[in-house]
């Protein structure tokens, strides 16, 4: 791979600078500890009822050692002394958890369920008859105790993810440290993520505080006024996500180059740099940067981010995913297929299914997509021969059974749920997608173990159930790959409909340009790449925003609430011509 130098000017870290409350973001634990103070005397009141709330994840020790038993309480008290036991959880959530490695069922469970709230009622009532001092109330939970100063301390999803590797955390209570990482990711996705949200939803409005221990040892604290402020600015401005890179049995050295990663690192496979529920937000104040998952602006404010028409339609749920898939210099992904919709909802509880494309940034001379079954495969014979790979009984013969078509930079391939699908070694992917995560079925992965020496997880039962077999060779190539229709022009630019396919909601739109090009949200929210030129910058005909630049395949959001905005070449594209992809809701 050469590539061009001035491409490698990728933003890792990229922050909303706030407006105003820099007097009200602080760092470290003593300066942390003298706000609370301060707080706590400015109140002055005989009694006072400090509730630190904690989102899974967060370093309790670390929390407790550092800010809890120095805030100078009368009385401590941990809220999980209250909760159910393990024993007693581990039966009532059977059905979500499951037998299964990697899915499990969508909780609907509150958070009340996972307390004895006969003894939170006890006490609630004996915290409103103490009479003076300083009570404060800490774990994950302690919300549920009415309190006159709260601070909720959140955690990215990625840094809980990376404690589960490190064997640092465990899931909520279980003391399960040791556990397959996919068990212990599959338990915090399905349940405990799902049930610590809707708990953190209730608190948004009533946060003096939020705290950020992302880093260990190096907390950063927003007031509540401040994190709100923040969470308004984003929906009238463009922005984008903290990227984060993840090496992989297949991965590449396409993102290594173009993003500046670490050369030390022998590939890197994935990098989610537009997936709400996974990525955060970096919010800087002053010399405070402060990290939030990105889920927080969508519960916070779903109407003005993702548009009234989305929001009707997924609530609070961010659809659209970009994601990048790096095979330059690796392997071939595994071959995969998404559950059908009814599927999906019947056995995991999920509304709305993976539908997907593969939008290809680059390609090798050998660049390919496996895609749709061949004409004339018969069901019961291409299962029976994913089986016997599985059992060890010879390699999958691909060549007889999957299409592998070949793949150029700019190309767009279609994949509707139900169509067997992979990505081939040597291409880089932007993979623009419906949101549901972890829903894919591996069928076969070329005989590969993962990084962490485990066989990798294959559903084959799952898989036949929503294999469509008559996505074959003639309906793939019709109706899948490079369905690209030229809708518009003007000076200097044009538009063209990429995608997706008619059962897929996301709809995507390419447009070159070596001029100003204007587009308008339309009421729903925009996701967009640069896939093609250095430099672009965003701008408001009506100044809603500050103009914000971007860089070569960076992915950023326009919030519903902007409406009319426009993109042009700048610092070293101007003069040339270069391309947006851009994916929408249809409505």
């Amino acid at each position: 791979m050469n590539l061009p130098e001035q491409k490698r000017n990728y933003e890792k870290n990229p922050v909303i600078e706030m407006k105003g409350f820099e007097n009200e973001a602080f760092q470290s634990y003593e300066t942390i500890l003298g706000e609370l103070k301060k707080k706590t005397e400015n109140l002055n009141k005989k009694k006072t009822v400090m509730v630190l709330d904690y989102y899974h994840g967060v370093d309790e020790k670390e929390v407790y050692e550092n800010l809890v038993s120095k805030t100078g309480a009368s009385k401590l008290i941990n809220i999980e002394d209250y909760k159910l036991p393990e024993e007693q959880l581990s039966v009532e959530l059977k059905r979500e958890i499951t037998e299964d490695r990697v899915f499990g069922v969508l909780s609907v469970r509150t958070i009340e369920e996972f307390f004895d709230m006969k003894k939170i009622e006890e006490l609630r009532t004996e915290i409103k008859a103490a009479s003076e001092g300083l009570i404060a109330v800490y774990g994950i939970g302690a919300g549920l105790i009415e309190g006159d100063i709260l601070v909720y301390a959140d955690m990215a999803r990625w840094e809980i993810q990376q404690r589960f590797r490190r064997k640092e955390l465990d899931n909520w209570g279980v003391g399960n440290f040791d556990e397959d990482v996919l068990k212990k990711y599959k338990r915090a996705f399905f349940i405990e993520w799902r049930v610590l949200d809707r708990h953190k939803r209730e608190l948004f409005g009533k946060m003096d505080y939020l705290l950020d221990t992302n880093i260990k040892n190096d907390p950063k604290m927003i007031s509540g006024d401040a994190f709100r402020a923040a969470l308004a600015q984003a929906v009238n401005q463009p922005f984008r996500l903290v990227p984060f890179f993840d090496p992989g049995v297949w991965g590449g050295q396409w993102m290594k180059e173009v993003c500046g990663l670490d050369k030390s690192q022998e590939q890197y496979a994935w990098c989610f740099d537009g997936v709400p529920e996974e990525n955060s937000l970096k919010l800087k104040y002053g010399n405070v940067v402060v990290e939030i998952p990105s889920i927080d602006l969508v519960f916070y404010k779903p109407v003005e981010l993702l548009g009234d028409k989305v929001h009707a339609r997924f609530g609070t749920e961010f659809p659209i995913r970009f994601d990048f898939l790096d095979t330059m210099g690796g392997g071939n992904l595994s071959l995969q297929v998404h559950p059908l919709t009814e599927y999906i909802q019947a056995k995991f509880g999920m509304h709305y299914t993976q539908d997907e494309s593969y939008y290809m940034l680059d390609s090798g001379d050998d660049g390919s997509v496996y895609l749709g079954t061949k004409t004339g495969v018969k069901p019961e014979e291409l299962i029976e021969e994913f089986r016997k790979a599985q059992r060890g009984e010879g390699a999958f013969p691909d060549e007889k059974y999957i299409n592998k078509f070949p793949a150029k930079k700019h190309d767009h391939f279609l994949i509707p749920a139900g169509t067997i699908h992979c990505s081939g070694k040597n291409a880089m992917i932007l993979e623009i997608s419906a949101t549901p995560f972890i829903f894919t079925f591996k069928l076969w992965d070329w005989g590969r173990v993962g990084l962490d020496g485990l066989p990798r997880p294959i559903h084959i039962e799952h898989g036949k159930e929503n294999i469509q077999y008559n996505r074959n060779t003639e309906w793939v190539e019709a109706n899948l790959i490079n369905r690209i229709d030229k809708i518009s022009e003007g000076d200097g630019w044009r538009e063209e409909r990429t995608g997706l396919h008619d059962r897929e909601f996301i709809e995507t739109r390419r447009h070159w340009f070596s001029k100003k090009v204007t587009h308008n949200t339309n009421g729903l929210v925009n996701m967009l790449n640069l896939v093609e030129g250095e430099e672009a910058i965003i701008e408001s005909p009506e100044n809603k925003f500050e103009p914000y630049i971007v860089h070569y395949a960076e992915t950023f959001i326009i919030p519903a609430n902007i409406g009319e905005y426009t993109i042009r070449p700048h610092g070293g594209s101007e003069g040339k011509e270069i391309a947006t992809i851009k994916a929408f809701v249809r409505v």
